[in-house]
């Protein structure tokens, strides 16, 4: 039997050692640290130690570390109510949450949200809704998605983790289609080829196509926006819903408030969710008459410590002007990892939009995908005080998603200690 920890001491190997032993070995953490405090685009691990982070909660963390205003509404609202369960009542936060959401999508259609704890249960909702309102089953996905991995979602997956893909035999209503990318020699036309093909005439139709705007795990690989305007051209042909996962690029990531609307269009559903604050709550937000179709899956989430937070959120990137700050530190990220690129060989695409960037790493010799070199770069980074996180199928895809409050200093820190990570990964420090 375990035993329970009564000592904080002040060590990183201390808290992994516990993590190790109390913790199931598959919950991994990139980096062996145990952070205990953040502020802005700043963490301090256990010992004291500074790191500038770059991960950002993986886009979940887009208003920073413990910003003043968040803090505030949380405390006000601790102060006040905890919440209750929303099958018993009601809460004014809930409630001015979704009408905000309905106003950003909607956009004066009508919309409705319901929230949810996990995203899980949000994809769930967004899968039902669709099946419900048009009647039929089939879903299409693409080839790099991430929608969760679930034993009810995994199957939207395409890279689901070992002992997972077992699990969703059977669920032979969900097609996943090439998805364009550049890198893989994967054009725009190859996938509405393939898109026609699966319809077959409009027999095989099914109830939604679901998209990421912005494939996050995936590689940090943006759809070009004629790409996803086709697809909501192919929906409304085909009587299908379009959906797009906003989880890991909405609220301000790519500049706008989701990435959907860099493309001009406006999905039936958006998934969105980890809206900058670090509390869970997912939302589901969609056409009326769509969510109306079935019961919502879930009515426990939507707490309304994280309403009240969520709320505090859309109000600081209003007012901090965060939108427009995205895109200039993306610009500026960008540019310089394009520069970074004609000295370092191993780095190869950079891609993304606003403060949702990677670049990929690959062996120069070779010019095969590297994932141990990517590893090797945020171990590097790590040691720099510099926090990055990887994604991509094979894992050789280098992300950054800092906070949108990042400073123009802080920016130019992680320049400096990005490049040490290089010299010290590539051997040349």
């Amino acid at each position: 039997m375990s035993e329970v920890m009564t000592d904080f001491q002040a060590s990183n190997e201390h808290w992994l050692d516990a993590h190790h032993r109390e913790i199931p070995a598959g919950l991994l953490t990139a980096h062996r640290l145990v952070i205990e405090k953040g502020r802005g685009a700043e963490v301090w691990d256990v010992e004291g130690s500074r790191y500038l982070d770059f991960a950002g909660g993986s886009g979940g963390l887009n208003v920073g570390h413990n910003h003043p205003a968040v803090v505030s509404a949380i405390t006000r609202q601790l102060n006040e109510f905890t919440g209750d369960c929303f099958r018993v009542a009601a809460s004014p936060a809930y409630i001015r949450l979704a009408c905000r959401l309905n106003q950003l999508v909607g956009d004066g259609e009508a919309f409705q949200t319901v929230f949810f704890n996990s995203g899980a249960d949000a994809m769930a909702q967004a899968i039902n809704s669709a099946r419900a309102f048009t009647g039929r089953h089939g879903i299409i996905t693409f080839e790099g998605a991430s929608h969760g991995h679930s034993l009810a979602d995994c199957r939207l997956t395409s890279h689901s983790p070992p002992g997972q893909a077992d699990s969703a035999q059977g669920a032979s209503d969900i097609r996943s289609l090439p998805y364009p990318d550049i890198s893989r020699g994967i054009t725009e036309a190859d996938c509405r080829a393939a898109l026609q093909h699966c319809l077959r005439g409009g027999d095989q139709a099914g109830a939604a196509i679901l998209l990421e705007p912005v494939q996050g795990e995936g590689g940090i690989i943006p759809a070009p926006a004629s790409f996803i305007q086709y697809l909501q051209r192919i929906c409304r042909q085909y009587g299908m819903l379009l959906i797009c996962d906003e989880l890991q690029s909405g609220f301000g990531r790519t500049g706008e408030m989701f990435a959907y609307q860099q493309s001009g269009i406006r999905p039936d559903l958006v998934i969105s969710g980890n809206s900058g604050a670090g509390l869970p709550i997912m939302a589901v937000t969609g056409r009326t008459a769509v969510m109306s179709a079935p019961r919502p899956v879930s009515p426990q989430g939507g707490s309304v410590l994280a309403c009240a937070a969520a709320l505090a959120v859309l109000d600081v990137l209003g007012k901090e002007d965060l939108l427009n700050r995205s895109l200039m530190l993306g610009e500026r990220l960008y540019q310089r990892l394009v520069q970074m690129r004609e000295k370092y060989a191993c780095l190869r695409y950079v891609r993304g939009r606003g403060l949702m960037l990677a670049v990929e790493i690959i062996n120069p010799e070779t010019g095969k995908r590297d994932a141990a070199l990517a590893q090797a770069i945020l171990d590097a980074a790590c040691i720099e005080g510099l926090l990055l996180i990887r994604c991509g199928i094979t894992r050789n895809v280098i992300r950054f998603l800092a906070p949108l409050v990042t400073t123009n200093a802080q920016l130019e820190e992680a320049f400096h200690l990005f490049e040490l990570a290089l010299a010290r990964a590539t051997g040349r420090l």
